[in-house]
This record gives C-alpha cells, structure tokens and sequence, in this order.
C-alpha cells in the first residue's frame, strides 16, 4: 500500500488517510477501517486516482454520503473513494440541472422548486448524493430518477471518462447497468419541468411534514432497509408480522417505520445482519414474501 500511496502523491492526490474508520462516513455509524481512504479534490485526481489502482489490481469502492450503505466491522480491504469538492456543484440552464455526483440530493430538491422546476420533488427526503442516486435509481412517492435523468458522466473501471444517455443506464426498480458494469458517476444532467413555485413548495413541506412523523430520522439510520415487493409494501409485511421493535445487540427495527433499523447506539454489522436475517425469514415463512435488502453491504466478513 506504501507504493499506492506514493504514486497518488506523486500524481497530485493529497488526501489520503491509512486505516481510516469507515463508521463516521456512514448514516449508520457503523464500519471497520478501509485500508486507504482517498478523496481526490479534482476530476482529474479521480483519474489518476482510478489509473493508479487499476496497475496496481486493487478493489476499489466509492463512497458517496454513506447512506443506504452497511460497512461490516472487519472493514473495506483495498481503497475507498471519496468524491471531493470538486464534483460538488449544481448549475442550472433553462429546465436542465447540471450537478456533480458529490451534490446533495435533498439540497438539489429544494434548489429545483426554489427555482420552479418540477420533477425532483420526490428526492427531498433521500439522504444521498446524485451520484449514489443516478447508480441506484433512487426513488420516492411514486417518482424516480429514471424519469428525470437525460445523460450522465461516468468513469469506468477502465478508465475511460464516457456520456451515457438515460437508456443506456438500463434502469428498473432501484438498480442499473452499474450494478453489473463497474463505474463512477461525476455528472449528472437532469432535466425537468418548469411548474408553479408556490405549489411546488406546498408539495415538498408536505412531504417533509409526513417523514419527520413516520420516519426515524433523528436516529441513526441508514434509510428503507428492504425494497418493497410488487405490489406490497415492506414496512406493512415487517410491522403486521409483529416485528417492529425486535433487537439483535444494538440493532433494532424502529417503532416508528418497521423498514428502517436503528443503531441505538453501540450496533455492529453483524447486529444489523443478523436482524435482517431474522426479519426475512419471519416475513418469508409467515407471508410467503421474499424480502430483498435495498441496503448495499460492503467489507470483509
């Protein structure tokens, strides 16, 4: 790791840390050490960076506001990514967004109504980035960011830096390409409708209204744990099968949203794992419903 670190200097790359603790990146406050942790300032350190693990066959993971994710207490071997200021911007043009993959989502919600574009209303209360947003398909109430996304700056694995239109991304529920096809968004154009300020405002204090009561947003939590199954909802399974407040050591379902697990304060990986386990085996055997984790699950096991 000692010579990695050395051609990251060497090509530009600063912010480097060793054995950094990966829970304070996390929604979830939970997470063993990466080995390296890097944040490369600039675009142009984000390919140097990516080239440099490459020679070298190192696993690599990028890391976006950490929500949505569970790091396991052994940690990430190899390097994590963080995208840096640089890809931390939104520009608007007419009814296009042009926002770098480190922006906030929620922020860029608010932005967008401020301005009177319509579209993102949905995404007010997803506690990622744009980038873990284009990657995962993020959505709510109804909405989606395949509906909303016109093209996306991506770097693969390979290191080329290539525009993917909206149907390339090959989008369905809460996945894409990237799932199978490994790469980095740095931007995203998103483009929306022009609607009514004052209704758009009306809409998203209503959506922000209903999560801070049905959802345990003060706690640490890392958002949905399981997508819902057709035509179902999750948290309805998990809630009517008894289960909301169940606890493995510091993990447990929340009383107030049967689909989020709290850290109630001292939760390890395994905590939160083998709660999932158990919810998922109590819904399959009482409901006949396969629950599929929407939580990505990262690290040595």
């Amino acid at each position: 790791m000692l010579q990695v670190i050395s051609e990251l200097q060497a090509a530009g790359v600063n912010d480097i840390k060793r054995e950094e603790p990966m829970a304070p990146h996390t929604y979830w406050k939970i997470g063993g050490p990466a080995d390296v942790f890097v944040v490369p300032q600039t675009k142009q350190q984000l390919l140097e960076t990516i080239r440099i693990v490459r020679e070298h066959n190192l696993p690599w993971f990028v890391l976006g506001k950490g929500s949505n994710l569970l790091v396991t207490d052994k940690g990430i071997r190899g390097v994590v990514i963080k995208l840096g200021e640089a890809l931390n911007y939104a520009r608007f043009e007419d009814n296009l967004i042009y926002a770098g993959a480190a922006f906030s989502l929620i922020k860029l919600s608010v932005m967008a109504g401020r301005q009177g574009l319509a579209g993102l209303e949905f995404a007010g209360g997803i506690p990622g980035s744009i980038g873990g947003a284009v990657y995962m398909n993020a959505g709510a109430h109804g909405s989606e960011m395949s509906r909303i996304l016109k093209q996306a700056e991506v770097l693969f694995d390979n290191g080329e830096l290539v525009t993917m239109q909206k149907e390339e991304f090959q989008y369905a529920y809460r996945t894409s390409i990237l799932h199978t096809k490994r790469g980095i968004v740095t931007e995203a154009v998103l483009e929306l409708q022009a609607g009514d300020r004052a209704e758009l405002a009306t809409t998203q204090a209503a959506h922000k209204e209903r999560r801070l009561r049905t959802q345990p947003l003060q706690l640490a939590v890392a958002g949905s744990v399981f997508r819902n199954p057709e035509n179902r909802f999750a948290a309805k399974l998990i809630e009517e099968a008894g289960l909301k407040g169940m606890r493995v050591g510091g993990a447990e379902i929340s009383t107030l949203h049967a689909n989020f697990i709290v850290n109630t304060g001292q939760a390890t990986a395994e905590d939160v794992l083998t709660l999932i386990e158990k919810i998922k085996a109590i819904v399959g055997e009482k409901y006949k419903v396969e629950l599929v984790p929407e939580v990505m699950v990262v690290g040595e096991r």
